[in-house]
């Protein structure tokens, strides 16, 4: 029998899922596109099988501005375990080394804390995404290479202690891209002279963007069941990862201009990228001013008539 191939749809936006645990953020991101029927997706910024929380998955053309959502900050809260060093630095390796608890005061404790706040260096794990001539470091350190790893320039804006337990902590941190909570949690494990990895974590913010716990998997799943219109309506825009940047609004005839490339002359421009539409309030893409004060395209959507 003849398999017929399934037609992918154009469908554009932002969907704010809530990653379960025990699945990888590309396993997640092929359910969404699959649910969605869409031919293009991908999502911004990988969460290991054991987190859970905010996965911002791009459809369409919203694809094409991902790097926003890459480059944005995070805000995670994480649960360490005290005592114990694992080969991963969290819960899925194995124990290596375990160690007695000291029973540190809330005083010694915020003490500990302040040391891993504002600008820090952190060494990525070989468990990390990073990749070495083109392989994730994942991959060589199940081969049980390692290899040597430049430190990293990071921001810690936040380290707030929510729960303290003899054999547990748990943490909220907000932080610049790039930052492995694994890592910080092994660096304050070493700090207590313990060991420690993390047993739990979740993403509650990237950017702007913040959890919604209703949208789990098993909620999409079940929208999905509507109809695709349904699905649609938990799609933000495309240009939502972008909302605080300007906004030009184009007359019929510049937006021509501007669709075939050519810069047109609009008031208000500053020198940042702002969000272009068009005046049905369409949204275009992103433009900037050039040399001779006038809007150019910078990234445009592939327009659709609609």
């Amino acid at each position: 029998m003849t398999q017929v191939k399934r037609i992918r749809r154009p469908i554009d936006g932002i969907l704010l899922l809530d990653k379960p645990q025990g699945m990888t953020s590309n396993h997640a991101l092929q359910r969404i596109k699959h649910l969605f029927n869409a031919e293009k997706a991908g999502h911004t910024g990988s969460l290991d099988p054991l987190a859970t929380g905010l996965l911002p998955i791009c459809l369409g053309e919203a694809t094409k501005y991902s790097q926003h959502l890459l480059d944005a900050d995070k805000v995670y809260r994480t649960r360490m375990r005290l005592g114990q060093k694992t080969t991963t630095a969290d819960a899925e390796g194995d124990i290596i080394e375990e160690s007695q608890v000291p029973q540190l005061s809330l005083a010694e404790i915020e003490q500990v804390l302040s040391r891993f706040r504002g600008t820090i260096e952190q060494i990525p794990s070989m468990y990390s995404a990073l990749k070495k001539d083109g392989k994730p470091l994942y991959e060589l350190a199940r081969k049980g290479i390692e290899v040597a790893r430049e430190p990293r320039t990071i921001q810690i804006y936040r380290l707030t202690l929510l729960k303290a337990e003899p054999l547990y902590w748990e943490l909220e941190v907000a932080c610049s891209k790039g930052t492995y909570i694994r890592n910080l949690v092994e660096d304050i494990g070493e700090v207590i002279g313990c060991g420690a990895h993390v047993a739990d974590l979740r993403r509650l913010a990237s950017g702007a963007f913040q959890l919604n716990p209703q949208l789990s998997l098993d909620y999409v799943v079940s929208v999905s069941e509507q109809g695709l219109a349904a699905l649609d309506q938990l799609l933000l825009p495309a240009w939502a990862a972008m909302a605080d940047k300007p906004k030009i609004t184009l007359s019929e005839n510049s937006t021509y201009y501007l669709l075939h490339g050519q810069p047109v002359r609009v008031n208000g421009l500053g020198h940042e990228d702002v969000l272009i539409f068009d005046h049905q309030q369409r949204f275009l893409g992103l433009g900037y001013q050039n040399d001779d004060g006038l809007l150019a395209p910078k990234r445009l959507l592939k327009f659709r008539e609609t």
